[in-house]
């Protein structure tokens, strides 16, 4: 069944912050987990989740409508942006990139090549991206959702990932298709301060 627009908009409604069981507080974490594992801790004054506030869903998407400032702890680094339902505790909802950007569509017809095909994509190669496995397709064998992938031998249409920057193409064995989002490493040599200023949630 193809959703419609509007139901997709009240699907992300229903994860208000109004919502008894909304995206509430938002969270950063060092690396992607699919239970909200990885957070930060620590620091003075000490890092502790934010509230999140949305604005209505519309066309299919749901943006953050204010900004959250973290405290982050010298030693840090931050990769992603989780949501869950509580201050502490509660039910973990999602994650997203830090700093990620519209996710782009890619597939992979020939698995021999370890070459994704994105049309005009706009990477640039050293971008730090991860990859999400859409509805319907799996992710080509060798990519794990979640990565960090760095971005190696970028055309206008196509590129490579590697596990390293400048590093060798990851090797795919397998064809499949997928969305590539950029990602944003931030590292914190001292305590410092961490704003998020927008968010979009999406139905595909």
């Amino acid at each position: 069944m193809r959703l419609a627009t509007a139901a997709k908009d009240l699907m992300l409604d229903a994860l208000d912050e109004a919502q008894a069981a909304g995206m509430k507080f938002g969270s950063l974490h060092s690396a992607y987990s699919a239970t909200g594992a990885n957070e930060l801790t620590g620091g003075s004054p000490a890092y502790a989740r934010k509230a999140a506030t949305w604005n209505a869903a519309s066309g299919g998407s749901k943006i953050l409508s204010a900004s959250m400032a973290f405290d982050v702890a010298g030693g840090s680094t931050v990769r992603f942006v989780g949501f869950s339902t509580a201050v502490t505790g509660g039910t973990f909802l999602g994650m997203s990139p830090n700093g990620g950007g519209i996710p782009q569509a890619f597939v992979v017809p020939d698995a021999s090549a370890d070459v994704l095909e994105c049309v005009a994509h706009g990477f640039v190669n050293t971008d730090t991206v991860t990859v999400w496995q859409g509805p319907g397709d799996p992710l080509p064998t060798g990519l794990v959702e979640g990565t960090v992938y760095y971005v190696i031998n970028a055309t206008t249409d196509d590129l490579q990932l590697s596990a390293t920057s400048g590093g060798a193409a990851v090797a795919i064995t397998a064809i499949g298709a997928g969305a590539l989002q950029k990602l944003v490493t931030e590292v914190f040599g001292a305590q410092g301060t961490h704003t998020i200023t927008g968010v979009t949630m999406s139905l595909d």
